[in-house]
């Protein structure tokens, strides 16, 4: 639940502006550190790309860039504990739906990888479950602006009203090319959107793990409220924050995918179940942008692309060793805010 904020100076240690999965995971992880925690969400938590990507962890998926490597692969290294700290937390499991994929390539034979996948709706009930259980506060606001002092960071909201604390994290996802007045560099961030449709597992079809060509991807649903249905994506559109669903753009998907497991073509065998449209959050070299944005006590922890369910324990452990100015485990240069300027 979100709470409005009182006018006047309220005061926590980190404000984390977004609730998406980026943001909670990063309030979980600091609440575990000890830091009083507000999370500023002007919209639906875990309702934007969170909710809307299909949740493969694929930090060996060919087409990554290469420099995203060493993050993936610790964040995969944390996956089991930040798993396990959300059932304990939460009192909620999240199963890995699979346990590997097999990737198309344009020349020679699938490859299969040891690849697992959650489900993402899954990860945010747990993750906001988690939340509710513990004293993190949730506000409704809408950002404006921040203003620094010697000691503290304050962001004002619209209304009048602002919060203030030691550090000020912008997790808005592609949500954060809305924000008006990040300071420091311009930065180049905006949203590709992606259409995705949900259908029936055909019936003797037995799709146990997902199947991935550099145009499509299909990945089963396999335990809990999805369970016996297959997710075919996704397009990537540069077309702002619309949010429509075009039929032909499902026509194609399932035509791709049919390409991949001929079950999937049959409406009749494979019926729709939804669709919907993302919008990630992308920047031109399609890595993530995490460290501090100018001044001292604001940071950004955005751009994740297609991957931000799959980086969310390593981007909430190294962010939080930045506010806590700790060394990170990994090299955090090739996602420096700095990198991308447009101004």
């Amino acid at each position: 639940m979100l709470y409005p904020v009182a006018p006047g100076n309220d005061r926590t240690d980190v404000i984390l502006v977004g609730a998406g999965i980026i943001g909670l995971s990063l309030a979980l992880e600091l609440y575990a550190r000890g830091h009083r925690l507000t999370v500023l969400e002007s919209r639906q938590p875990m309702h934007g790309a969170s909710s809307a990507a299909a949740g493969m962890l694929a930090a060996d998926d060919p087409h990554n860039p290469a420099a995203l490597q060493a993050l993936s692969q610790y964040s995969l290294s944390l996956y089991p504990s930040f798993l396990a700290g959300l059932a304990s937390a939460a009192g909620v499991a999240v199963p890995f739906q699979t346990e590997s994929t097999v990737q198309y390539r344009s020349f020679g034979s699938p490859q299969r990888l040891a690849e697992r996948s959650i489900d993402p709706r899954q990860l945010a009930d747990a993750l906001l479950r988690a939340v509710e259980l513990s004293s993190i506060r949730m506000v409704r606001g809408d950002f404006v602006c921040s203003e620094e002092t010697t000691t503290d960071i304050c962001a004002h909201l619209a209304g009048g009203s602002h919060l203030c604390g030691t550090a000020l994290v912008h997790a808005g996802g592609a949500y954060a090319t809305k924000l008006p007045a990040v300071p420091g560099p311009a930065v180049s961030l905006a949203p590709r959107k992606g259409q995705m449709l949900r259908v029936r597992t055909p019936a003797g079809a037995a799709l146990t793990e997902v199947h991935r060509s550099e145009h499509v991807y299909i990945v089963p649903r396999r335990f809990g409220p999805q369970a016996g249905t297959t997710l075919i994506g996704a397009t990537v559109e540069d077309v702002g924050f619309d949010a429509s669903v075009q039929p032909e753009a499902l026509i194609h998907l399932r035509a791709l995918a049919a390409e991949l497991v001929p079950a999937l073509g049959s409406e009749r065998d494979a019926p729709q179940v939804e669709a919907w449209a993302g919008f990630r959050p992308y920047t031109p070299d399609t890595l993530p942008l995490l460290g501090r944005v100018g001044r001292s006590r604001d940071f950004l922890a955005a751009g994740h692309f297609r991957n931000g369910i799959l980086l969310a324990p390593a981007t909430a452990n190294v962010m939080a060793d930045l506010i806590e100015a700790k060394q990170p485990a990994i090299d955090l240069a090739p996602f420096a805010v700095t990198r991308l300027r447009t101004t």
